[in-house]
This record gives C-alpha cells, structure tokens and sequence, in this order.
C-alpha cells in the first residue's frame, strides 16, 4: 500500500512538472513574439526600407504625409550614445552624442522612409537599414537600423544598431571559415535638439518628436 501511495504522487508531480514546463514554453514563446515585414518599400545596396506589423496593438496614426525636406530636418536633430553600464557610463557621458545620420546617408534614405509613412497602416511601423562597406566587405558590412512611427503630433524613433559591423547575408552566420552570427539589437540613448521638442507620449510614457510643433521652426 505505501508503495501504491509514492507510486501515486510521483506520477502527479511528474505530471504537474510536465503542466508547468508546457505553460513557461508557451510564454516564453509569446514573449518572443516579435514585428513581422509585411511589405518591402524599398531596398538596394544601400538602404532598405520596410513596413512591419507590430504583434500588439499599437494605434499608431497613419498614413502620415512628410516630404523628404520635412523629414531630413527632423532626423538632422537626432543623436545618441549607445547606453552603458557603470562605470563605463561615466566615461561615455564624457563624450559629446554622435549623430545619427550624415548627409549622404539621409539623402539616401529619407525618399523611402517617407514613402513608407504614407504606405503604412495603423498597426505597421517604418523599419529601415542603412549600410556601408564593412571591415571585411566579403563578408560583413556596416549597418545602421531602427525603426519609426506616427502617433498624433509624435514622432517615435528607436534605434537598434548604429554602425554595427553584420554580416552580408544571414546564412554567412554559417560559413565554416567566417562564421559571423548576426548581431543582436543595441540599446542606445537618443538625443533631439532643439531638446524642448523632445516630449513624453502620453500614451506610452516614452519620448518622442513633436514634429508638427518642431516643423513650425522649419524654414
């Protein structure tokens, strides 16, 4: 009988071990959930543009109209560091922000992320790369990306790689004498200037662009 009744609880814990494995599976599966492309806008050797749909509800308010002068004078204000831990924080606060696009750059890619603004729907944001030549251009080159989106008078910016050596192509993560994993996003702390158009979302707490206040200022 005593051996009937371990029997009996080592199976109702095997089997509530098993339960709550397939639970934490399944969460952290839709904890992995990420923005999907769902239409390409524009892409070359030296900038990509695309249209993803975020996978939550995101009441982003587009279409949104912005002519290529309108949005280069907007992303001229940008800068960044990439955001560090201390102390290392200390060291790099020493140093003045970096901007995030120079003129060539955004000469290249600005036409294509307007067009993607008024392709995009209120679920979709504005993904982008920019690249260069890199170390080894057989196999890696220079990348800049991130992603933007419209919401009423903000402008959402967010910048995951900023001049990140990657590889070419994603299968080069698989050459035997190059092996180059594609490298996760950065986070990076975003500057604007002239800083008081920089304001908090209301609807979602994070800073953005008051573009319709800042293009007032815009000759």
């Amino acid at each position: 009988m005593e051996h009937d009744g371990l029997e009996k609880r080592w199976h109702r814990q095997t089997v509530l071990a098993l339960v709550t494995i397939c639970v934490l599976g399944l969460g952290s599966t839709g904890c992995a959930r990420l923005p999907y492309t769902t239409q390409t806008v524009h892409e070359d050797q030296r900038t990509a543009v695309m249209l993803q749909r975020e996978v939550s509800a995101a009441g982003y308010t587009h279409p949104v109209h912005l002519t290529p002068p309108q949005l280069s004078a907007i992303l001229r204000g940008l800068s960044l560091r990439e955001q560090q831990r201390l102390p290392l924080r200390w060291y790099a606060e020493e140093a003045p922000p970096n901007k995030v696009f120079r003129e060539d750059e955004l000469e290249a890619l600005v036409p294509s992320l307007a067009a993607g603004l008024e392709k995009a729907g209120a679920e979709e944001r504005v993904y982008f790369q920019v690249f260069a030549p890199g170390m080894n251009p057989r196999y890696r080159r220079d990348v800049t990306a991130g992603w933007l989106a419209v919401r009423d008078r903000y402008l959402h910016i967010t910048l995951e790689y900023f001049h990140v050596q990657q590889p070419v192509n994603k299968e080069d993560a698989y050459d035997y004498n190059y092996p180059t994993p594609w490298t996760p996003p950065k986070t990076y702390l975003l500057y604007f200037e002239p800083g008081r158009f920089y304001l908090t979302d209301p609807a979602t707490k994070t800073l953005a662009v008051d573009y319709r206040e800042f293009l007032k200022t815009v000759p």
